[in-house]
């Protein structure tokens, strides 16, 4: 079922330190992706994917720093006190935000659904996805 304004709701989330936080509106049961790519699996990152108008930074913006490699097509921000890469903007979807769930308030009190994305093969599995959705 595809998520409508009505089975929405608000999330909070930042950073370990607190120096960043953000609200994002989701759906209540959140798909989540999870990457094996060289610094997702390092990093433990669990991707929910959203459109940028459901992603407002309340603080913190002085805080990022910005990292990119490979393609720098991704931009990773990371608070530059703490560290935790807690969203950026991937490289599949330039005009979403990708949230770290393990960032978002209470992550273990969430419905979560969790789905393998093979990152180490990125090309082969991005043009195998956008195929299946198509």
């Amino acid at each position: 079922m595809k998520p409508t304004e009505h089975n929405m709701q608000d999330y909070s989330g930042g950073c370990h330190c607190g120096a960043v936080r953000y609200s994002v509106k989701a759906p209540q049961n959140l798909d989540v992706v999870e990457c094996n790519c060289s610094i997702c699996s390092k990093s433990g990152y669990l991707h929910l994917i959203i459109n940028k108008e459901k992603f407002h930074l309340i603080q913190g913006k002085e805080q990022l720093s910005l990292y990119t490699f490979d393609t720098h097509e991704a931009k990773h921000y990371f608070c530059n006190i703490c560290g935790i890469k807690s969203f950026y903007i991937p490289r599949s979807h330039p005009d979403g935000i990708s949230v770290n769930v393990r960032c978002l308030d209470n992550f273990y009190d969430l419905n979560v659904t969790l789905t393998q994305f093979d990152g180490q093969n990125w090309e082969e599995s991005i043009e195998s996805l956008r195929n299946t959705h198509e």
